[in-house]
């Protein structure tokens, strides 16, 4: 992760940055649903360890939904390492 990326406060900011820099999506949302997931596997109390990303971009047009889904992944690494616990991925071409 980048030196900016380090200052950015939240998890979903930090989400949102890595993708619009490794993607330029042209869509993006990124939810926190960690309070969906209190008292499950990996989950904390402070939250930000569940979410769901939604990422339109062009970057994805000659990948399948697999790759899609490890590119993003690949992409936030970081996150997964510092306690990203789960990430549901809707990646679509555009």
């Amino acid at each position: 992760m980048g030196a900016a990326n380090k200052e950015l406060t939240s998890r979903s900011e930090r989400i949102r940055a890595s993708l619009t820099t490794r993607f330029a999506p042209t869509a993006l949302e990124v939810i926190d649903e960690s309070h969906k997931h209190a008292g499950h596997a990996g989950a904390r109390p402070e939250g930000e360890t569940h979410f769901r990303v939604r990422i339109v971009a062009a970057a994805f047009a000659d990948m399948t939904r697999v790759s899609r889904h490890r590119a993003v992944t690949s992409a936030l690494a970081d996150e997964f390492d510092a306690g990203l616990h789960a990430l549901s991925i809707d990646a679509q071409a555009g």
